[in-house]
């Protein structure tokens, strides 16, 4: 493949984590294109398709020299977002219907186990939603495989997402569905089993079905799983009770599935998918399944901007990663935590599907506008790429070219604004399409894939992990709202790749490839789909699937192989279209083969396109049943005209018989073939079309084997076309008849949709149609000559028309009235003959309007009237015209151009009229003027001819436009001479000249622009050069002038004739003063002089007005005179051969050119021969300096060098060093810089630095005097570069400074190894310069660390006992503190670094027990004698015997106060326990011994055993004694560590022990023993210094336990004794604290207290509903309810003392209380209506007639109504029982309140009644029988406003 070929991943190898991610998923390829391959996006995919397309994905990482710019403006750019829910994309509930469940189980529960759910359950408190359970269950594979995979806890997360479960809930959890769902599972799974089995018997019993229906056509019944019927649908002829909600139909009764719960009917066949036959059982529609509250999607959110939504984005990553950057590993890991819903609930914005033709394209498109910072070049080179995204769907070679209208996301391309986590969920493209994505920019994208040979695979998979969301949603996969961890799907076989897509690169999806994934942080995609031609079988396939799953589709597949296949196609997609075609073509044969022998024989073809090249121009018709296009063909029916379906759902359109129904097609058998054979051949051109080809496409063998019933004789289709073809010969032979070819037309329906062999049908039907509508033609023609000849407001037939049918040669068929037409036409030819005849000369408006009327009359309308109309109408426009223009004798009132026009339309009609010549005459006249006129502007116009010419043609009536333009030129002048005539007066008396030149100027233009020649034009340029030469002399006369102005000046005055006049004779004066100073000048300067002169010509020269040439020369010597004065003045000082220290030297160059201008001077100086003389002085240092440099070169080249003194070379340097200095000094006196001095200065600092070299041969050097030298050689070493001398001593300085590294250097940073020390003894033989003393030391460090080593490798060699741990410090001390580095210092170090490594995690281990011991030693004994207790207290219990232990304290000292248990008889320190004992007689119990009657640990467990809560954790313990590092010496401390190990799992092993028997132990008589055992454990567990926290957490589980049962026994014993009654809220405590404990639901306490709660809870719930229900209920029923709560087996006070309230009468009709007003009396606190006791207004004290019997104030008798109230609800009396002595009222609450009750309407008011009568009795019998004797006293009761 070349440089397209995959580079890292071709082969696609499985990646490891650091590169893929946590997955481990297989990558898919990448492909790096050249530039060659890039440049046809569609060939090179065609290219690869055979590698990439088994992964399903591919990545293309274009060439680096792609880069298109990003169009969109990110600050003005906004987008809208969707809200994603990224922890429901998998571990989500499904959204079911809880009432629709709910009904299902009822129904279920009343079939199979007979009885119903009668109370909600309950799970921690809350109602538990078994429909979410049982989906949950579901999810993991049923209640078996929870179980089994201990899957409860992710149950949990469905039933109550954000909670925590605990490990009892969870047991609880399964109890509950085990008792509850566990045999609706049973029953849900047998059901569907049947159902499977009942859609694999097929279509075999499709047929019985279909024999049955027809008995039961009247209605449908269904049953379910017991046979009992559930719903009838009937469905009659006309009125149809139930119609289906996809297709509106309520036909076929028999196939209409009714919902069990909404009644609403669905088709099987209109179903997604749909079914084959009813299923079994009860079944509802999925709007009853699903529940809108529970529904999953993704919800549109805000709208952001860019910025908006970066800060967003930044704040999801900061609070998933922090301020730092994660690795793919970690946010790939996290997301599918999330997903997953192990990291709570997330959500995230994705602004997704943004259509690029609203939002904008990232990609350059031509109508976009250009940013500035793009080239156009660039711009315009992308806006063609075939990679930009836009462009890619219409490319060549793209099935996709064909789609006339832009679909979005497909044609169009959308855009992606991602964030961290957005993701995009599993599918396939529509259509099965090809898709595109490119990443503009940001974090990268990740993709997973699964190949489209896998996507069966992969659904499987899906419905089987997601089993509850298939069931709610068939087409879930449709949705894109569902992912799943590709791990699962790899465990399950289903191959799945990964790409990871990064800024600018591509990522293309392959057809039916499912993928996925999720983006790394925020960035911009853009992603569209395309076609090339291999996807066509996979564009079929897609269009099968949206027709089985009944979802529209985006376009008609079969409409684009049409369409493609007749537009110029690509070479490479032949086989594919010819594939295809012959696919389309076979099916659409077979169903219109069943068709026709289905006895549907009437058929039409469908309206012809517009547009037929493009796709999609116009909608057709969707099939009501799979809402698939109606392109190639459909089936219709009379009684639904709106409705269509396609050929294969045909029976489900209607139940009309088949004769009625329609076969609409657009292309027939015929036509379609054509195409594949027309494919076919483009593919080979060469080769004719194969034989099994011409065999595919030929007739059908179905339709000529099979024979249908025609007339009682079985016949063929093609049987029946010949019989047809043979009457119509026989109808073509006779006359003419409408009804036979009608019949024979409409016979032939049948025939026309078919292939080839019925060509001579359809040639036949041609023929018949034509003759058809030519006979119509004929009597139609007929008829309106008749009717319009017989009179009346009618039609005429139109001339071209009757030619028409007339000309057809031979005549179609016999028809009588042809003969008769043809004479009208002969009539009507001879008028048409005239009309041409009269148009065409010139003829008389007379004879036109004669000709038009015999047209009027004539019964055929010919066409040439209308022309005849138009000009007579037109000649009598053009005479009315004429005459106004000749009437007219104005002056110019006609335009000409009107003159023009009426002589050419006359022209051009061609009609004889007596204006003509008028209009000719006066047409002439006015061309002689324009003639004229021209004659006149085409050359040179002189005012008096113009004149001349406008006074002869004065009074012309016609407007000529030559000679008003004369006459405007005429007026101009005139006006121009009068302007000139004003300014000419005092021209040259005014003193602004200026002004007078601006005038004449303006003048002067005016003139020039005339159109007329003017004479005084000469003048005016006269004038104007005076005026300039006057305003020149004024100038110079206020300000200085040239010389050479000032006569130029004078010599144009002269010419002018203008040099008498003042300003010019005073201006001539000044010029001669100016002429003479000018002389002099020149003379001066002609030789050198005194400055004195040349000051004088300067004050001379200031009275002059005009300016001097000499002048500039003058001043330019005097100022280069004094210039050089001042740059001499540093040079002629006094202290210029002084210190130059106080001033910077002077420039030898800057002297000498101060000589050299001294020559050139125009003035005389004194100072010239100073500065000659120190310049000679200068050059003479300057020799001698350099013969002193000549020295030094000679000193270094010297060789022999030694130790510096043996040959003098010490001596001569010091000789030469200060020879420099004192040439140097003298040199610095001159105060020049002198390019020598840096050089003498220069080689005395590098013969200084030889010098302390060379000195070093006899010293010994610290490393800080070596490095010094060092530094300073690398500068020597650029200057002297070719120096012997300086070369040898600076490499021996580089040896001297490695041997000082290693021996004298402070810090040990760079140690080196042994051999490097003899290397640099070896290289000290090559070095010149001797050192002695170093070479010595060096060589002593070397023989010292030999020696080292020998000792290091004899101690490795001892045996593992022998090693002592005290050498390996010293050795280590010694390795340290070497010069020199090996392996063995590497090894000691190590070991050493290893075991005090390990001592550190040990002592970090055991401190917290510890304490202060700063031994590990000591430390570990310590936790050791604490085990060592703790397995004593073990053996104890076991043996009843051992010694005393003090159980609080390690120390058991017995010096301190202790106490003595009486139960156990354990010791105790007062101290420890912080006891303080009372009575020295009082005997004592320890905590422990205290939970053996039951009672809870305490919150701070004081008094039992601790460490302060400081211990060590067993398992860090145990990985340091298992811990994989070797040690290389004995350890003591391992050894106790071993021990300690060993100990704490011997006590956690009779930990265990005991935990297990208190498990096993449920019976009363095993509490002491168990709680006996418990103590032990909880005293053992607290003395030792080992920790272990699932030990701990079994024993505290196991403490409560025994505590609750503890309690519970001792409740239940008291209620067995009669002592105490437990409440409500005891059991119901108690029984929640049963969910924590681990507690067997089985076990008889809790069994006991289920059954006292249900007892109660049943009569409370009595209770409340007669408290409530206002006296509904006899007082005998409240009592006996009271009767029954009190000897209930549990405590109900509450309740009981409602029902008393209940119980109570009130007021003189004596009723319980209700809901009417009340008022209280206040003496006896008895309570009364206040309608019973008559008042109108409550009185603020009110006292009733009980209380007070002789009060008069009430008038009226008590009525007829009172006493039949009083008689017909008086209740019976209390029983004695009940009663109690009443309390005496209390007077001072009556008198201060106002004791009335009003009654609530919306509560019983028992609560309100309760807290205002406090009274618990009623009144005495003897006060009831006093109310008897105020019955007169009472009134008819009045209505009260409350």
């Amino acid at each position: 493949m070349g440089k397209g070929r995959p580079r890292a991943v071709e082969t696609g190898q499985n990646l490891t984590v650091s590169s893929t991610g946590s997955l481990n998923i297989q990558s898919g390829p990448v492909y790096y294109p050249s530039e060659e391959e890039f440049r046809d996006p569609l060939g090179y995919i065609y290219k690869i398709r055979p590698e990439a397309e088994p992964y399903g994905i591919c990545k293309i990482v274009p060439p680096k020299t792609w880069n298109p710019p990003f169009s969109l403006n990110l600050d003005s750019f906004t987008f809208p977002t969707k809200t994603q829910a990224i922890h429901q994309l998998q571990a989500r509930p499904a959204s079911c219907d809880s009432k629709t469940f709910e009904l299902e189980y009822n129904r279920f529960l009343e079939g199979h186990c007979g009885k119903k759910l009668k109370k909600r359950v309950i799970f921690e408190g809350e109602e538990l939603d078994l429909c979410k359970l049982f989906n949950a269950v579901r999810r993991y594979g049923g209640y078996d495989k929870v179980v089994k995979g201990k899957k409860w806890g992710e149950v949990f997360r469905f039933v109550r997402s954000g909670k925590k479960i605990s490990e009892c809930a969870k047991h609880v959890l399964c109890q509950l569905y085990r008792e509850h769902l566990y045999d609706y599972e049973g029953y849900y799974n047998r059901l569907n089993r049947e159902r499977a089995k009942s859609y694999k018997r097929g279509i075999n019993e499709d047929a019985k079905n279909e024999k049955k229906a027809k008995i039961y056509s009247s209605k449908r019944r269904r049953k379910n799983s017991d046979h009992r019927n559930v719903k009838v649908c009937k469905v009659e002829e006309e009125d149809h009770d139930q119609i289906c909600e996809q297709c509106r139909s309520g036909l076929h009764g028999e196939v209409m599935l009714l919902c069990d719960r909404c009644n609403k009917g669905w088709h099987i066949y209109c179903l997604s998918p749909p079914l084959k036959q009813v299923p079994p059982g009860n079944w509802y529609c999925f709007e009853c399944l699903n529940s809108d509250k529970d529904s999953f999607g993704f919800i549109p959110g805000k709208q952001f901007t860019l910025e908006a939504f970066r800060r967003l984005a930044d704040r999801a990553n900061k609070k998933w990663f922090g301020s730092g950057c994660a690795s793919r590993v970690q946010i790939e890991k996290k997301f599918w935590e999330i997903v997953e819903g192990l990291a709570g609930d997330v959500e995230v914005m994705y602004g997704s599907d943004l259509d690029t033709s609203v939002h904008g394209s990232g990609f350059p498109r031509v109508n976009d506008q250009r940013p500035e910072s793009v080239e156009p070049k660039a711009w315009d080179e992308y806006c063609k790429s075939p990679w930009n995204l836009n462009n890619l769907p219409k490319l060549k070679g793209s099935m996709l070219r064909a789609v006339h209208h832009n679909i979005t996301g497909v044609m169009v391309p959308w855009l992606y604004i991602g964030m961290l986590f957005s993701a995009f969920c599993w599918h396939f493209e529509d259509h099965c399409f090809y898709s595109m994505n490119y990443l503009h920019w940001g974090e990268p994208k990740c993709w997973y894939s699964v190949p489209g040979s896998e996507a069966s695979a992969f659904e499987k998979v899906m419905r089987d992990c997601l089993p509850d969301l298939f069931d709610a949603q068939p087409d879930l996969l449709f949705q894109l709202v569902t992912m799943l961890n590709p791990s699962v799907l790899r465990e399950n076989g289903v191959p799945v790749y990964s790409v990871l897509q990064e800024p600018g690169n591509f990522v293309i999806t392959f057809p039916r490839s499912y993928h996925g994934g999720f983006n790394l942080g925020l960035n911009c995609a853009e992603a569209v789909n395309f076609a090339p031609a291999d996807w066509l079988p996979h564009g079929g396939s897609g269009a099968e699937l949206y027709q089985l799953y009944r979802k529209a589709p985006v376009l008609s597949h079969e409409e684009l192989l049409c369409v493609v296949a007749k537009s110029d196609w690509d070479k490479n997609a032949s086989t594919y279209l010819r594939k295809e075609l012959l696919r389309m073509y076979k099916k659409e044969r077979t169903f219109r083969e069943r068709l026709w022998l289905s006895g549907i024989t009437r058929s039409s073809p469908m309206s012809p396109r517009r547009s037929p090249e493009f796709v999609g121009t116009e909608e057709d018709p969707t099939c009501i049943i799979c809402k698939q296009y109606l392109y190639l063909s459909a089936v219709v029916c009379r009684c639904r005209p709106s409705a269509f379906v396609c050929l294969e759902h045909w029976e489900h359109l209607c139940e009309c018989k088949s004769s009625k129904h329609r076969l609409l097609y657009r292309h027939t058998l015929a036509v379609l073939a054509d195409l594949v054979l027309i494919v076919d051949k483009h593919e080979s051109e060469e080769m004719p079309p194969s034989d099994s080809l011409l065999g595919n496409i030929s007739s059908s063998s179905e339709l000529n084997s099979l024979k249908k019933k025609v007339k009682g004789a079985h016949v063929t289709h093609a049987q029946l076309a010949e019989q047809w073809l043979s009457q119509a010969c026989k109808i073509f032979q006779g006359p003419f008849s409408g009804d036979a070819y009608a019949t024979l037309l409409k016979e032939a329906e049948q025939f026309l949709w078919a292939g080839a062999e019925m060509d001579s049908v359809r040639d036949v039907v041609k023929n018949l149609t034509a003759a058809r509508k030519w006979v119509q033609g004929i009597r139609d023609c007929l008829s309106k000559i008749e009717n319009w000849s017989a009179g009346g407001d009618f039609e005429k037939v139109a001339h071209k028309r009757v030619k028409k049918l007339l000309s057809v040669d031979p005549v179609p068929c016999n028809e009588p009235g042809y003969h008769k037409l043809k004479h009208c036409a002969e009539e009507a030819n001879l008028l048409v003959h005239d009309i041409d005849a009269a148009l065409s000369t010139f003829s008389k408006l007379d004879e036109l309007e004669l000709l038009y009327s015999r047209a009027c009359s004539s019964s055929i309308h010919v066409e040439q009237i209308l022309k005849l109309s138009q000009k007579i109408s037109l000649v009598k426009v053009w005479i009315d015209n004429a005459r106004k223009a000749i009437s007219n004798e104005q002056p110019a009132a006609v335009e000409v151009d009107i003159l023009y026009k009426l002589k050419t339309e006359i022209l051009e009609l061609q009609v004889q009229v007596q204006e003509k010549e008028m209009i000719f005459d006066l047409v002439s006249q006015a061309e002689s003027c324009q003639a004229r006129c021209r004659s006149l502007l085409s050359g040179s116009v002189t005012l008096k001819d113009v004149e001349v010419l406008l006074q002869e043609m004065a009074s012309f009536s016609v407007n000529i436009p030559e000679l008003a333009l004369l006459k405007q030129y005429q007026i101009d002048a005139s006006l121009w001479i009068t302007k000139l005539n004003d300014i000419m007066i005092n021209i040259h008396q005014r003193e602004d000249q200026q002004s007078v030149i601006n005038e004449l100027n303006r003048i002067l233009v005016d003139g020039e622009s005339l159109k007329i020649q003017v004479d005084e034009l000469s003048l005016v340029k006269i004038e104007l050069k005076k005026a300039c030469c006057r305003e020149k002399a004024i100038k110079a006369r206020n300000s200085k002038m040239a010389l050479d102005f000032l006569q130029q000046l004078l010599a144009d005055a002269v010419i002018l004739q203008i040099e008498r006049e003042d300003l010019f004779i005073s201006l001539s004066r000044e010029l001669a003063g100016a002429l003479q100073w000018e002389e002099r000048a020149k003379d001066i300067l002609a030789c050198k002089a005194q400055m004195s002169e040349f000051e004088d010509l300067i004050r001379m020269s200031e009275d002059i007005v005009a300016i001097m040439p000499s002048l500039g020369d003058v001043k330019a010597a005097i100022l280069v005179a004094n210039s050089w004065l001042n740059n001499s003045k540093p040079f002629l000082e006094p202290d210029l051969s002084g210190s130059s220290t106080s001033r910077s030297l002077l420039k030898l160059d800057d002297l000498k050119e101060l000589v050299s201008e001294s020559r050139f001077l125009k003035i005389t100086f004194k100072q010239q021969n100073v500065l000659e003389t120190i310049l000679e002085n200068s050059k003479r240092w300057q020799h001698d300096a350099y013969s002193l440099l000549q020295d030094v070169e000679c000193l270094y080249s010297v060789t022999d060098i030694g130790d510096g003194r043996s040959n003098d070379l010490i001596l001569k340097i010091e000789h030469i060093v200060n020879l420099i200095e004192s040439v140097s000094k003298a040199g610095l006196s001159f105060g020049l810089d002198f390019p020598e001095i840096p050089k003498l200065q220069n080689a005395c600092s590098t013969l200084h630095w030889c010098n302390k070299v060379l000195s070093f041969c006899y010293l010994m050097p610290s490393y800080e005097d070596v490095e010094s030298l060092m530094n300073i050689s690398e500068q020597l070493s650029i200057m002297h570069s070719s120096c012997n001398l300086l070369s040898s001593l600076i490499f021996g300085a580089k040896w001297l400074k490695k041997v000082s590294e290693v021996i004298s250097a402070p810090v040990k940073c760079n140690a080196c190894k042994l051999t490097d020390a003899e290397e640099m003894l070896a290289a000290y033989q090559d070095i010149s310069v001797a050192f002695p003393m170093m070479v010595a030391q060096l060589t002593e460090a070397t023989c010292k660390h030999r020696l080292w080593q020998e000792q290091v490798h004899q101690f490795l060699s001892l045996e593992m006992g022998e090693r002592s741990w005290s050498q390996l410090m010293q050795l280590e001390e010694y390795g340290k503190a070497s010069f020199f580095t090996c392996p063995e210092v590497d090894i000691v170090v190590s070991e050493v670094e290893k075991v005090e490594k390990w001592k550190q995690r040990c002592m970090d281990a055991v401190k917290t027990f510890a304490g202060d011991e700063s031994s590990l030693l000591c430390a570990l004994q310590k936790i050791k004698e604490s085990l060592d207790r703790s397995l004593y207290i073990y053996e104890k219990s076991e043996s009843c015997g051992g010694v005393c232990l003090y159980m609080c304290c390690m120390s058991g000292s017995e010096d301190w106060d202790f106490l003595t248990c009486s139960t156990c008889k354990d010791c105790y320190h007062l101290q420890c326990l912080e006891y303080r004992r009372n009575n020295a007689e009082e005997a004592y119990t320890c905590s422990y011994c205290q939970l053996l009657v039951g009672r809870l640990i305490p919150p701070n467990r004081c008094g039992f055993l601790r460490h302060n809560g400081k211990y060590s954790d067993l398992k860090l313990l145990s990985d340091l004694l298992f811990v994989d590092e070797k040690f290389c010496v004995r350890i003591e401390e391992r050894e106790i560590l071993q021990q300690i190990v060993d100990q704490a799992y011997a006590c956690k092993k009779c930990l265990t022990e005991i935990l297990d028997f208190e498990m096993s132990c449920y019976n009363k008589d095993q509490f002491t023993a168990v709680g006996k055992k418990l103590t032990t454990a909880w005293k053992a567990f607290g003395v030792a210094g080992v920790y272990d926290h699932q030990s701990y957490c079994d024993l505290e589980r196991a403490l409560a336990r025994f505590s609750w049962r503890f309690q519970v026994a001792r409740l239940l014993d008291a209620l067995e004794k009669d002592l105490e009654k437990p409440s409500v809220q005891q059991i119901f405590q108690h029984l929640k604290e049963v969910y924590a404990m681990n507690i067997s639901p089985e076990d008889h306490l809790i069994l006991k207290l289920s059954e006292l709660k249900d007892i109660g809870l049943q009569w409370v719930d009595r209770a409340k509903k007669v408290a409530a229900d206002c006296g509904a209920l006899g007082l005998d029923g409240v009592f006996e309810l009271i009767t029954e709560g009190e000897r209930l087996p549990v405590c109900l006070k509450k309740e009981l003392e409602l029902l008393r309230a209940r119980s109570r009468l009130h007021c003189i009709c004596r009723k319980p209380y209700d809901e009417r007003s009340m008022i209280v009396c206040g003496r006896c606190d008895e309570w009364y209506h206040i309608r019973c006791v008559n008042l109108v207004f409550p009185p603020k004290v009110y006292i009733c007639a009980a209380c007070m019997p002789g009060t008069q104030h009430l008038v009226s008798s008590f009525d007829s109504l009172m006493d039949h109230e009083r008689c017909t609800v008086e209740p019976k009396t209390p029983s004695p029982r009940h009663k109690k002595p009443r309390t005496g009222p209390k007077k001072s609450e009556s008198s201060a309140t106002q004791k009335m009750l009003i009654g609530d309407e919306n509560g019983s008011g028992i609560g309100h009644l309760r807290w205002r009568n406090r009274k618990p009795f009623r009144r005495a019998a003897k006060k009831r029988a006093e109310l008897d004797s105020l019955t007169s006293f009472f009134h008819r009761p009045q209505p009260i406003i409350t």
